[in-house]
């Protein structure tokens, strides 16, 4: 069964928009780097409902192949390399894991 992971990021002051797409980059470089991912998007919200944005201004999206594949994930060193990244310009990130039912 495969597993859906999205992540909202809220940033601090500290980011810049280039560093958002330094991010980004980062982001869509995963699939074929990291094993198990079917699919993967990432981008800047575009939403005009910023109340209910919560500041949060950046989504991923990644579809694994199976639990496994997203319990890989995590330790992985690229996706750690990702989170060491976020040093300094991140205030919170929210994280949502589900299996796909089709």
């Amino acid at each position: 069964m495969m597993y859906e992971h999205m992540v909202y990021f809220k940033f601090n002051d500290q980011i810049t928009s280039d560093k958002q797409n330094e991010l980004l980059d980062k982001l869509h470089a995963f699939k074929g780097v990291i094993p198990g991912i079917v699919e993967i998007t990432a981008g800047i919200n575009a939403t005009t409902e910023q109340e209910r944005a919560r500041g949060y201004s950046m989504g991923l999206r990644v579809t694994f192949e199976n639990k496994d594949a997203l319990d890989q994930y995590g330790p992985h060193p690229v996706h750690q390399e990702f989170v060491q990244s976020l040093e300094g310009v991140i205030d919170h990130v929210a994280v949502v894991d589900y299996p796909i039912n089709k």
